[in-house]
């Protein structure tokens, strides 16, 4: 059976108006003429039906049969009854998430079908996808390059500092007389401590450098410990009285508004965010996943309309030390058409977006382009779109920054606790959005690709930040934008143990897109 079959009867289905219990779905695609069975089908369905049910395909193909004298060559698939797996309480609600049939196997059994009716009217949905630059790579690795994303960045990020400082060009500062108040919008080239334990830190624009100092004894002092190379900051103050160095009084990021008021859906429907799902690991937690998508053709989830996925589907293949010890599928090929399967398990009438992350094939610099050709033939179920890493999908008036979220790491590394953890990876995208840009440090663990301008920077404010990569899960507001890291579908690994990382796995967060409440469903 061609892997498009399902996927492409579902769609046919939804756009005559019919849902369908997956095993129908199945029956109709194992027939000899899967569209011709489809047609019987809903010739002999009751006119008040809007499910098509596994029962009435079997007797219609029975008909069918019978018409032709036995030659219609349907075969269903058998169905393994098992018991179900033992399942764990919602930690938003405390209820039972459906449970669902462990495959044993290499590939994932179908789950049992559902009567759940989604949106009646599926023009009520609407997605719009901004910033995504699959297929506008212009780059090619020279000097150049980087000098244009690099004016690209400060650009669009100095333009939502000009308007809070009397900004001046660095020559213009090296002009002034000493004694003078001044301010500066700069690129953070360069950050170090004095012998007396002030801080200097150096400014870049367009022009030049500036050196800014930074009292120890000032309140603004703390603020120096959440810089990174390569942001875009404004600061004020006054120039020593040779003019050359600026002993700044007050230091400002480009920031996320506090009169931010985010946007909201029309009507009450809900999206699934998840990630790292790292199918072709041997630690990838297929009985949670097949808990999660069972959960989604009951009527508890009739509302979640949308899943929006950031990152990570397939283990990948030398992505760390070792990891072919711990593969469960070792070609990179067979990872992602494993995963289609695992796909096919979600309700055909939600809509899937995902983007890349790190354990995909596809580049490892960021902005990361969306599949190639053959990967998308591969991933055929339910016509998932795949955007790139980062992009702006707005889902009914909600926008949401999709970014698989490698510079967390970065961030969580250079930044005291308090300010960013794993245990808590909200608050390291709270300092992603105080500086309006979602990998500003460029030379570390985060690789950059040059472009003809910045992918990363956050030039609109978003309603929903929702990036994975660290496994952890960890959720809150800041600025009236939700932040969420989404957690994984993989137990630890022996690699993971060796660096010390505890996953929060087989977590869904769902949220209400006309309230921008959220709850967390726990499926293991």
């Amino acid at each position: 059976m061609p892997l498009e079959t399902p996927a492409r009867l579902v769609s046919e289905l939804a756009s005559r108006g019919y849902n369908a219990e997956r095993e129908a779905v199945t029956l109709l695609a194992d027939a000899s003429d899967p569209d011709v069975a489809l047609d019987r089908a809903l010739e002999t369905i009751p006119d008040d039906t809007l499910v098509l049910s596994a029962d009435h395909v079997r007797t219609a193909l029975e008909s069918e049969h019978d018409d032709d004298g036995g030659r219609s060559g349907n075969e269903t698939r058998p169905t393994d009854e098992t018991n179900p797996p033992d399942t764990d309480p919602s930690v938003s609600t405390g209820t039972d998430p459906t449970s669902s049939t462990d495959s044993g196997g290499s590939t994932p059994v179908e789950t049992e079908g559902s009567s759940t009716v989604r949106s009646s009217d599926p023009d009520q949905r609407s997605i719009e996808v901004h910033n995504d630059m699959t297929g506008q790579s212009t780059g090619t690795g020279e000097y150049s390059d980087f000098v244009s994303v690099f004016r690209d960045r400060y650009e669009k990020l100095s333009k939502q500092l000009r308007g809070r400082v009397n900004h001046r060009p660095t020559n213009a500062l090296e002009r002034m007389s000493g004694g003078e108040e001044a301010a500066i919008v700069g690129m953070v080239s360069d950050i170090r401590s004095t012998a007396s334990g002030h801080w200097l830190i150096e400014l870049e624009d367009t022009n030049g450098t500036f050196p800014c100092l930074v009292m120890k004894d000032r309140a603004i002092a703390d603020l120096v410990q959440e810089l990174l190379y390569d942001e875009v900051i404004a600061v004020d103050g006054t120039l020593a009285d040779d003019g050359g160095i600026l002993f700044v009084d007050s230091l400002h990021f480009p920031d996320i508004p506090r009169t931010h008021d985010p946007s909201t859906a029309d009507r009450p429907v809900q999206a699934a965010l998840i990630s790292d799902v790292h199918v072709g690991s041997q630690e990838f937690m297929a009985d949670a996943w097949h808990r999660f998508a069972d959960w989604l053709h009951t009527e508890e989830a009739a509302k979640v309309e949308y899943l929006l996925l950031a990152g990570d589907m397939v283990e990948g293949v030398g992505v760390y030390p070792d990891q072919d010890e711990e593969l469960d599928v070792v070609d990179i090929y067979e990872q992602y058409e494993r995963f289609s399967e695992y796909l096919k398990e979600i309700p055909g009438d939600i809509e899937i977006r995902m983007i890349p992350g790190n354990h995909d094939a596809v580049r490892l610099a960021e902005p990361q382009p969306a599949f190639d050709e053959e990967l998308r033939d591969i991933m055929t179920a339910h016509d998932a779109q795949v955007h790139s890493n980062p992009s702006l999908v707005t889902v009914e008036g909600v926008t949401v920054l999709m970014y698989h979220g490698v510079s967390l790491d970065e961030v969580i590394a250079e930044l005291p606790d308090e300010k960013a953890s794993y245990d808590e990876p909200h608050k390291a995208m709270y300092q992603l959005l105080k500086k309006r840009h979602v990998a500003p440090q460029y030379g570390g663990h985060t690789r950059l690709a040059p472009e003809d301008r910045d992918y990363l920077v956050m030039e609109e404010v978003p309603d929903v930040f929702h990036t994975g990569h660290v496994h952890k899960l960890g959720w809150g507001k800041y600025h009236n934008v939700l932040a969420i890291n989404s957690g994984c579908w993989q137990a630890q690994t022996d690699f993971q143990k060796s660096v010390n990382i505890d996953p929060d796995a087989g977590f869904a967060p769902i949220l209400n897109l006309d309230t921008l409440d959220m709850t967390v469903r726990k499926f293991v």
